[in-house]
């Protein structure tokens, strides 16, 4: 085994992996870090080697050892650094980035469409913006909306994909992925990872066909960057890289950049965020003010035991009711103050948001989340500190002349 096949060794453990995954080829290079390639064009050889060049990549190839990369948008050595990394801790063959996750979730539809499949089964809920997509057909798909125990009964002869989300945004729900990939037969299962991350979830190695990221959140980990990416198989990825190439949905040099590093954190940054998610999570859970939370590391929400089967922990992401209604939700929101009220997820610093209003609004009437239900992405602040601005901020929703009782709530109708 040479020096490059051992630092990625599949042997290695997930912490190891994502210090050093994607970096196989530093050492050749003479370099400790990544260098950083901004370069829009490239220099051609020839006439007939760089079209050539230019041939194999715009078709979702990989370029050869001698090839000039021709042009940015066919391909970039710091996005495919961090793609490698990302396949490495999800067990794929390979990995493939976006400029965002829905420009992710875009190519996964457009190559199931061009693939003469457009016909989608999709478990909600999903993230409202994959939820709008199918919803508006804009892409040529035709969507069947399922529960997880209705897939096998939609799937039909034009399916592409069965879509779903594990834990779900912003329900937490958690769907059984094995027994979708048995539901779904030979269609290929598209697994939303982006709560999980590979850290504790895996769903290339359950039988999925494909794990998709929005790379802001957990990823990225620090809330200044935008991408996207899907792990997946050989025969994915060359579908999917065409896409890129022809859309121009490849993820910034920069970001890439950004995001290969941000996978070296990223086991002990999850692992970090869910120790006090747990935290908030019981505490939230005993508030009168509350009248349920979604988490799937409390044991009425994993009715099935799929943490610690399925995923390894429960994550750092989880919702709540308020007992009050949309008005309480509205005050509790706008109360926090070490919390940021903010869309988003997956960063060091804790972001509370109202679903149903925001990510969720686009989302069918009768689908939408609850208007009383709040999400909160736990960062990595003390515990103790978060528990108090949550504290503060239920006490102002039940307190003074001017609270919940006198905000009314709005018809938040979607598609």
């Amino acid at each position: 085994m040479d020096f490059a096949d051992y630092v990625s060794s599949p042997t290695h453990s997930l912490d190891t992996l994502a210090v050093h995954a994607g970096r196989e080829d530093l050492v050749a290079l003479g370099v400790h870090v990544p260098p950083l390639d901004q370069s829009s064009t490239y220099p051609l050889p020839s006439i007939a080697a760089g079209g050539a060049a230019y041939e194999r990549m715009a078709t979702g190839a990989r370029p050869g050892d001698d090839d000039s990369l021709v042009y940015q948008r066919l391909w970039n050595p710091n996005v495919d650094r961090f793609e490698r990394g990302v396949a490495r801790l999800e067990k794929a063959d390979a990995g493939v980035a976006f400029a965002s996750g829905m420009a992710a979730i875009t190519a996964c539809l457009l190559a199931a469409v061009s693939a003469g499949r457009p016909h989608i089964v999709a478990v909600r809920p999903l993230y409202g913006g994959t939820d709008h997509l199918l919803a508006t057909g804009l892409l040529g798909t035709r969507v069947t909306w399922a529960t997880a125990e209705e897939v096998g009964a939609k799937v039909r002869d034009d399916t592409g994909l069965v879509i779903v989300e594990t834990p779900a945004n912003p329900s937490l729900e958690l769907v059984d992925i094995r027994a979708i990939v048995r539901a779904a037969g030979d269609v290929p299962v598209l697994v939303d990872n982006t709560f999980a991350t590979p850290v504790l979830q895996q769903p290339i190695a359950l039988g999925a066909a494909l794990a998709v990221h929005s790379a802001t959140k957990f990823l990225g980990g620090h809330g200044d960057l935008l991408g996207g990416v899907v792990a997946t198989s050989h025969d994915w990825a060359l579908r999917l890289r065409q896409v890129r190439a022809l859309t121009g949905g490849l993820l910034a040099p920069t970001a890439a950049y950004q995001l290969h590093r941000g996978l070296q954190t990223l086991p002990m940054r999850v692992h970090g965020q869910q120790s006090r998610a747990k935290i908030v999570a019981n505490w939230l859970a005993e508030q009168p003010e509350v009248e349920g939370v979604s988490y799937p590391g409390l044991n009425e929400c994993d009715p099935t035991g799929l943490v610690g089967t399925q995923m390894s922990g429960p994550g750092s992401v989880l919702s709540f009711t308020m007992a009050g209604g949309y008005a309480a939700a509205t005050v509790v929101a706008e109360s926090c103050r070490l919390i940021t009220h903010a869309v988003s997820l997956g960063g060091v610093d804790s972001l509370i948001q109202h679903a149903a209003a925001l990510t969720h609004r686009p989302v069918a009437a009768y689908a939408k989340p609850d208007a009383a239900l709040l999400r909160l992405s736990v960062g990595l602040e003390d515990p103790a500190d978060l528990i108090a601005d949550l504290a503060q901020a239920l006490r102002a929703s039940r307190s003074g002349p001017d609270n919940a009782s006198s905000i009314e709530t709005p018809s938040l109708v979607g598609v």
